[in-house]
């Protein structure tokens, strides 16, 4: 087989567990970490389809960016006394 279709195949698996992941967590913040992972590994995909300017964006905005806004958010929402249980 060729690598590259393997290395596809690793990376849409990879993109496909972190969903289900981000979906199932009970956390939010897990969940927010879980759709950073997804974010990477489509910025990953991205270049494996020689598409180097939508990865970077991608992984700037989709991976970095939005999970650090995420992050904060739930940060600020939730109280002590949840994060304690």
């Amino acid at each position: 087989m060729n690598l590259v279709v393997i290395l596809n195949a690793l990376v849409l698996t990879g993109i496909l567990v972190s969903a289900v992941c981000a979906i199932a967590f009970k956390h939010m913040l897990s969940s927010v970490i879980a759709l950073g992972v997804t974010g990477a590994f489509m910025s990953l995909e991205f270049i494996l389809l020689q598409a180097p300017d939508v990865a970077i964006a991608e992984a700037s905005v989709g991976a970095v960016l939005s999970t650090v806004i995420f992050v904060i958010a739930v940060r600020k929402t939730t109280s002590k006394e949840d994060e304690e249980k």
